[in-house]
C-alpha cells in the first residue's frame, strides 16, 4: 500500500441506519443465503455423485453452481453479520481482499457462462462430433481457462486499487467493497486508474457477450433443420441458459460498463448479480430439468437407505 495512505478501515452505510429495517434485512438475506448454499451445494453434490449426469453440460453446471456459491459468499455473510451491528466496518486490507475475490469469482462466472454457450453450440450444431469435440480433457481445459481468466481479471483490478493512496473520508454508500466506491476514497488523481478499471471489466463483458450472442444466433439458425421435438428440447435448454446470462450480465453491465461513478441504485442492482442470480440458478437451470430432479431423488433415497441400515 502506498506510504501516504492514512486510512486503516472503511465504514459501510449499508441499506439503512434504521434498526428495524436492519433486522428485516438480516432475516431476508439469511434465508436467501441459506437457500443459495443448499440449492447450489445440492447441485454440485448431485452431479459429482450421479453417473447419469456425466455429460459436459452437467459438468459445467456443477462448476457454475460452485462459483456462484463462492461468489455470493464474498458479500452475503458480511452483509448478514453487519445488519446486527450499528457500525459496519472493514479493514482496508480486507476491503481490497474482498474486491479481489468478488472479481475473481465474478470473472470466472462470466467465462463459464461463455463456455456453456459454446457447449450448447457444439451439441446443437455439430451433434455427430459432440462427444469427440467436448471430451473430458477439453472440458477440463475450458474450466481451467475460465478460472484462469477470472484470476487474471481480479488480479488486475486489485493491483490497480492497491497502487492508490487513501486518505478519506473513509465512508462508502454501499454494503461491500467494489472498485467504483473505493476509487472515490483515493486522495490522488484516479482518471487513468478509472479508465484501466473500465477497460479491464468492460472488455471481458463485451467480448463474452459477443461470443454468447454469436453462439445463439448460429444455434437459432441451425434449428430450422431440426425436428419439432428437437427444436423444443434445444430451445428449452437455451432458454434456461439465456435467463441466467440475462440475470447476471444486465446488472453487471449497468455497474461496470460506465464511467467510474457511484449511484444510490447501485446497491439494489448489486443484489441482483451477487444474491438473486445465485438464488435462482438452481431453479432456472436444474430443478426444472427432469434428469437432475431424478438424480436428486436417487441421491436422497440412497442416503435414507444407508441411514436406515
Amino acid at each position: 500500500m502506498a506510504a501516504t495512505s492514512n486510512m486503516t478501515e472503511i465504514i459501510f452505510l449499508g441499506f439503512s441506519q434504521s434498526q428495524h429495517v436492519q433486522k428485516v434485512i438480516f432475516v431476508i438475506f439469511l434465508l436467501m443465503y441459506t437457500a443459495i448454499v443448499l440449492g447450489n451445494g445440492l447441485i454440485v453434490v448431485t452431479v459429482m455423485a450421479s453417473k447419469g449426469l456425466s455429460s459436459p453440460m452437467y459438468f459445467f453446471l456443477s462448476y457454475l453452481s460452485l462459483v456462484e456459491l463462492c461468489y455470493c459468499s464474498v458479500t452475503a455473510p458480511k452483509l448478514i453479520f453487519d445488519s446486527l451491528l450499528k457500525r459496519k466496518v472493514i479493514s482496508l486490507q480486507g476491503c481490497i481482499t474482498q474486491i479481489f475475490f468478488l472479481h475473481f469469482f465474478g470473472g470466472t462466472e462470466i467465462f463459464l457462462l461463455t463456455v456453456m454457450a459454446y457447449d450448447r453450440y457444439v451439441a446443437i450444431c455439430k451433434p455427430l462430433h459432440y462427444v469427440t469435440i467436448m471430451n473430458r480433457r477439453v472440458c477440463g481445459l475450458l474450466v481451467g481457462a475460465a478460472w484462469s481468466g477470472g484470476l487474471l481479471h481480479s488480479a488486475g483490478q486489485a493491483f490497480l486499487i492497491f497502487q492508490l493512496p487513501f486518505c478519506g473520508p473513509n465512508v462508502i454508500d454501499h454494503y461491500f467493497c467494489d472498485v467504483h466506491p473505493v476509487l472515490k476514497l483515493a486522495c490522488s488523481d484516479t482518471f487513468l486508474i478509472s479508465l484501466l478499471v473500465i477497460i479491464n471489466g468492460g472488455s471481458i463483458s463485451v467480448i463474452s457477450f459477443v461470443v454468447l450472442l454469436a453462439s445463439y444466433v448460429v444455434i437459432l439458425h441451425s434449428l430450422r433443420s431440426h425436428t419439432a421435438e428437437g427444436r423444443r428440447r434445444a430451445l428449452s435448454t437455451c432458454a434456461s441458459h439465456l435467463a441466467v446470462v440475462g440475470l447476471f450480465f444486465i446488472p453487471c453491465s449497468f455497474v461496470y460498463m460506465r464511467p467510474c461513478i457511484t449511484l444510490p441504485v447501485d446497491k439494489i442492482v448489486a443484489v441482483f448479480y451477487t444474491v438473486v442470480t445465485p438464488l435462482l440458478n438452481p431453479i432456472i437451470y436444474s430443478f426444472r430439468n427432469t434428469e437432475v430432479k431424478n438424480a436428486m431423488r436417487k441421491l436422497v433415497g440412497r442416503k435414507m437407505t444407508l441411514e436406515e441400515k
